[in-house]
């Protein structure tokens, strides 16, 4: 199966309509390299408020509000580019206001025939937190993309093992990550938070990030960080665990993923974190004991 994941330059959108013409060309390149399924990054629909009057797009909750009115054509936009593209895309994320009032960072998956799926995330960081209308999710779930169960971690969620370990539990072989950081220490500590999930669950991970600078939005004012596709650090492998990365000015990085070879050599694997997982939660090892040094 080939993955391509998104380095994506925020834009200035005039239109609705001038944002799915970018999407359009974007995920035909995509296709035309071959890519089955195709990652876009987190927080992508907030480039729709540049489409809002000046006062709106520059406040946040205004943005968030904003934008809400576009979710139906969102969804058609994306249905319609999944069959058109013979892929399964996930749109990144688009903060969808729930029945209280509040938002959730939603990410939808959508599949070449017609099917719809979406994850939200899970754990907020400290800028979400301090909106005060952003919620955590409360269901993780597991799709199947030909045959191959997928899950969907968005962004700060990859860094978290517990929740990542029930979906290869459940099946998982390719996690997906829509991102967006604004730092190099928030690229790099998605990236870790990815290497880590390929490696303690011998599964392949697909990370887009968002890029560039769009001094018109407080929520991607600043990006940074390349789009990467990571599989266990292993033999058989790439020894840094990165199988395929963006640079420069190109907005796809693409990988075959052969998850025969994946299953096929879990059994001979040097280091078998996935299997060795139970060694950590032995009785023995739940809490951890102050001992003071004692004579020779």
């Amino acid at each position: 199966m080939k993955v391509a994941v998104c380095k994506y330059r925020i834009g200035e959108p005039a239109s609705f309509e001038a944002f799915a013409a970018r999407q359009r060309a974007l995920l035909r390149e995509a296709a035309a390299r071959g890519a089955r399924v195709a990652v876009l990054p987190e927080y992508l629909a907030l480039e729709l408020a540049a489409t809002l009057p000046a006062p709106a797009r520059s406040d946040l909750h205004a943005s968030l509000e904003g934008i809400q009115p576009l979710r139906t054509a969102w969804l058609a936009l994306y249905a319609e580019l999944a069959r058109e593209t013979g892929m399964y895309v996930a749109a990144g994320s688009f903060l969808l206001r729930q029945g209280n009032g509040r938002y959730r960072n939603r990410c939808d998956l959508f599949a070449p025939d017609g099917g719809h799926f979406w994850q939200d995330k899970l754990q907020l960081t400290g800028f979400e937190k301090a909106t005060r209308v952003i919620e955590g999710g409360d269901a993780l779930k597991v799709a199947e993309l030909d045959g191959v169960r997928a899950g969907i971690a968005i962004c700060y969620d990859s860094e978290f093992p517990l929740p990542v370990r029930a979906q290869y539990e459940a099946g998982v072989r390719l996690l997906l990550v829509p991102s967006c950081t604004d730092t190099a220490a928030g690229a790099t500590r998605v990236q870790v938070g990815c290497l880590a999930r390929a490696l303690e669950n011998r599964m392949f991970v697909a990370q887009a990030v968002t890029a560039g600078q769009a001094r018109w939005s407080p929520a991607l004012d600043e990006n940074t960080g390349e789009a990467a596709l990571y599989a266990p650090m292993d033999v058989g492998f790439p020894a840094d665990g990165i199988l395929a990365r963006t640079s420069g000015d190109g907005a796809w990085a693409v990988a075959e993923l052969d998850f025969a070879r994946l299953e096929g050599t879990r059994a001979t694997a040097q280091v078998a974190n996935d299997r060795d997982w139970p060694g950590q939660c032995i009785p023995a090892l739940a809490r951890a004991r102050v001992e003071a040094f004692s004579s020779l």
